[in-house]
């Protein structure tokens, strides 16, 4: 039987995790330290279609990690899983200046054909728009898709998790390289994944090698209402990186930050997040009636062009990595998570693995 250690159990580890579960020739083992990990700390919004980013390979990568969730919700249920850490409720999109919303409507429009998933597009008023999202503020007309979805990050491989039925160990561990596999905490592995995200470089560092890999601060703050049923409120996307999710059972997430300067911090802001929530409030004021609110910190991994890339080391074989994924993690992670435990199982992905290629990222420290 083939042994297989995944290091990192976010969405990308999580995710992989299930899928190489599912093979009675594989046995797996999942360490995952916990801290600051960027998934537990994510509310993601799934509407990759509006991206005006030029990089084909990361598009096609994001709207078929839009699509693959289909999938991902359909074999879940079948596995007598929950599935309601994704809801498909729609997307508001915002722009201060309204009339590039046409431009966006086009531009969605045209990618319709490749992606259905997109649903209905139609300009609402204000009027309109307050039917699905009522005392939402600050626009006059904005940008509606119905296959815009909402998804609860630590929900998400929590679910994946409990559905692999692979226990996790909560160490921080290493691997060490032998003769002929790979050995953690004295047990013996033939295949690694690496899914440490922003920590990749830590873990590789030691093994000499050069990891293009930062990491990113990101907070937000969940507000919780008695008297909103918000279960099926659409997701909005204000111009900036604010963006407003509501969940199930009266939440509603606010954020997040995007802070490229403060390393590994995992503290809360508490003065930063107070001035997104004033932002905020310029969208929908009715925040300040929430009976509680609880702020989350995760860290998110970066790399220099703000691509994300997959696939084996260079130099150490059988031994899987991903990482770069951004802000796109809940949107693109489970997509890779399932590229990788393809690739460990020897089976077709959906993916071409040359698109988003790990040399570019990591290199041996000599040569």
């Amino acid at each position: 039987m083939t042994k297989v250690a995944i290091i990192g159990a976010g969405v990308v580890g999580a995710t992989a995790a299930y899928y190489i579960s599912k093979s009675e020739e594989v046995d797996v083992t999942v360490f995952d330290y916990g801290l600051g990990q960027a998934t537990k700390a994510a509310a993601g919004i799934i509407s990759p279609w509006f991206s005006k980013r030029r990089n084909k390979a990361w598009y096609r990568m994001a709207r078929l990690g839009a699509d693959f969730y289909q999938i991902l919700v359909e074999d879940l249920k079948q596995a007598g899983q929950s599935t309601d850490f994704y809801q498909q409720t729609g997307v508001f999109i915002l722009k201060r200046d309204e009339s590039k919303l046409e431009e966006l409507y086009d531009l969605a429009l045209s990618r319709r054909e490749e992606s259905p998933l997109i649903g209905e597009l139609k300009n609402l008023s204000k009027n309109q728009a307050n039917t699905l999202f009522p005392d939402l503020e600050g626009f006059g007309e904005l940008l509606y898709a119905s296959g815009g979805a909402r998804v609860e990050g630590e929900e998400l491989t929590a679910t994946l998790l409990a559905a692999s039925g692979v226990s996790v160990i909560s160490e921080r561990v290493d691997f060490e390289v032998t003769a002929t596999d790979y050995l953690i905490q004295g047990q013996h592995y033939d295949k690694l994944i690496l899914a440490t995200g922003a920590w990749l470089g830590e873990i590789l560092e030691k093994h000499g090698y050069r990891v293009d890999v930062r990491p990113q601060k990101g907070q937000l703050r969940d507000y919780y209402f008695d008297n909103l049923a918000t279960d099926i409120y659409p997701v909005v996307m204000p111009e900036g990186e604010l963006d407003i999710i509501p969940f199930n059972k009266g939440k509603i997430s606010m954020g997040a930050s995007h802070e490229n300067d403060m390393g590994f911090d995992l503290a809360v802001d508490y003065d930063l997040l107070n001035r997104m929530e004033q932002e905020a409030q310029a969208y929908f004021l009715r925040f300040s009636d929430a009976t509680e609110a609880r702020e989350r910190v995760g860290i998110r991994a970066y790399t220099s062009d703000f691509s994300p890339f997959y696939g084996e080391i260079p130099d150490l074989p059988n031994v899987f990595v991903a990482s770069g994924l951004g802000s796109t993690g809940l949107t693109v992670g489970p997509l890779i998570g399932h590229e990788l435990a393809m690739l460990i199982l020897g089976q077709e992905g959906w993916l071409a693995e040359a698109d988003y290629p790990v040399c570019h990222y990591i290199s041996p420290t000599k040569g």
